[in-house]
């Protein structure tokens, strides 16, 4: 491991803590250096070694990621982990807009940065369910959450951004800083959620290109992101409803008439794990709809609309629950992010590598694809899934509880899961890259043509492969 300010870490591959070494998904692999710079000069200086010497190096930040991007197969671990200066002010450097913002290093944590916005009457949109995971693994994956449903991913909230290339040059880029060469096009998938590959399209500017390219284009040491002012209110519920038809018919509805930040799924399995945990889950919900709603104050009349649209809606009226306090909403974000971590759990204790999809459908497609999954799941692997996630924009996960000596059924329907959501116009990625585990997938979305132009900008700005080897690319 490194100490003080010496950023070079040599020693044999059985020293390499693991935690370098893996991530949340499970796969483990292997590396013979770890180095821990203190600054971009040291970063740059590792990068200009290892390009020099062929060596490639992964990019490590919380480990929290699902696809194995940061898990290196070889070569050298990079750690951001000491970039961590978090400023949050009120006002702008003349080159960006007017407005609020937050300079955040690499290796500041999600839930320190929420913690810092709210202490100065702020919040940052952006609010992927694992709040332990580095801003820049965020950046890198263009990640989301639940209050994507309103306020879009992270690239919508990135301003500036530090990014140190491969050869060691450091790029202090912002927003509108137009790329000076033609990256070509990717075409899109109908979806408001994608992060499946590079983002091409000609006259992009730089940090399009970076945010979500998984830390093999450059490495993001330091970010500028906008802040919003907290609101006078929230008004949060849980909404059980008798079966699944009902709340799909309710959440195709409040897309329209509401005003939500989080429309959230839960099935009849996912509610069952969860009873483990709350016990107070009424016994006649077969699913659930969570919402979230930006009040002016706790008399605004949205509580009275909200109470309007759920009792319309043919849901469980007399059992759902409500919030408006600090307190409570808590209790109900404990509530939320239970369930990934019961599944988790679930997986660890089977022994189990973690098998889930990240698939989004355009939003006209949404029921037809829950069905897809609901009938298929149910033929395959009867009480052995669930799925749950962000309905809002018509993606939803859907985790599988193999068997550990056979995993092949279940990557065999998550496959299937892929070319259906890809037919119906989706992403086989929404919000949590594709790594090195799922890089297969993207020659689903995209024509070889359309690999071809990732593999161009890879090429220009990275020649010699440096960068999250066998991630994105293969």
């Amino acid at each position: 491991m490194v100490a003080g300010g010496q950023w070079p870490v040599a020693g044999a591959e059985a020293s390499v803590p693991p935690q370098y070494l893996e991530d949340a998904s499970g796969l483990r692999g292997h590396a013979e250096r770890v180095i821990i710079p203190m600054d971009e000069t040291e970063v740059a200086a590792a990068l200009r070694d290892a390009t020099a010497a062929g060596i490639p190096v992964t990019i490590a930040g919380a480990g929290t990621g699902v696809t194995g991007a940061r898990v290196p197969f070889g070569g050298w671990v990079l750690s951001l982990e000491r970039f961590t200066r978090l400023e949050v002010t009120g006002h702008r450097p003349p080159a960006t807009s007017q407005g609020s913002f937050a300079i955040v290093g690499a290796g500041v944590l999600l839930r320190d940065l929420h913690a810092a916005a709210q202490r100065s009457g702020q919040f940052y949109p952006p609010d992927p369910t694992e709040t332990g995971s580095a801003i820049g693994g965020n950046i890198a994956t263009n990640a989301s959450g639940s209050r994507s449903f309103r306020y879009g991913a992270t690239r919508r909230w990135v301003d500036r951004l530090r990014v140190v290339l491969a050869d060691g040059r450091i790029l202090d880029i912002g927003r509108g800083d137009a790329i000076d060469f033609d990256p070509g096009t990717v075409p899109l998938p109908q979806v408001t959620k994608n992060t499946g590959g590079y983002l091409l399209r000609p006259g992009m500017d730089w940090i399009d290109l970076f945010i979500g390219s998984e830390g093999t284009l450059g490495v993001v040491t330091e970010a500028t992101l906008r802040l919003l002012p907290a609101p006078g209110a929230v008004l949060a519920g849980v909404v059980f409803f008798p079966g699944d038809d009902a709340a799909v018919d309710a959440v195709e509805s409040w897309r329209e008439t509401a005003s939500a930040r989080m429309l959230e799924y839960i099935d009849l399995p996912s509610l069952d794990l969860l009873r483990s945990r709350f016990p107070e889950i009424p016994a006649e919900a077969r699913a659930a709809i969570l919402f979230d709603q930006e009040l002016t104050s706790e008399d605004d009349a949205e509580v009275d609309h909200w109470l309007d649209r759920i009792e319309s809606s043919g849901a469980l009226v007399e059992a759902c629950w409500f919030a408006t306090s600090a307190a409570d909403r808590e209790r109900f974000r404990r509530f939320r992010h239970s369930l990934p971590e019961l599944v988790n759990e679930t997986v660890r204790r089977n022994g189990a590598m973690k098998m889930h999809s990240d698939y989004a459908v355009p939003l006209s497609r949404n029921r037809e694809m829950l069905a897809y999954y609901r009938a298929r799941l149910e033929s395959e692997f009867p009480g052995r899934y669930v799925i749950f996630g962000h309905i809002g924009d018509a993606h939803v996960h859907v985790n599988i509880f193999s068997d550990p000596a056979n995993p092949a059924p279940a990557s065999d329907l998550l496959l299937e899961f892929a070319r259906r959501a890809v037919a119906l116009g989706g992403t086989v990625s929404a919000e949590h890259g594709v790594g090195k585990r799922k890089a297969h997938l993207l020659q689903l979305q995209y024509a070889p043509d359309h690999l071809e132009a990732m593999r161009a900008v890879k090429r220009r700005l990275d020649p010699m492969n440096t960068l999250g080897r066998g991630t994105v690319l293969v």
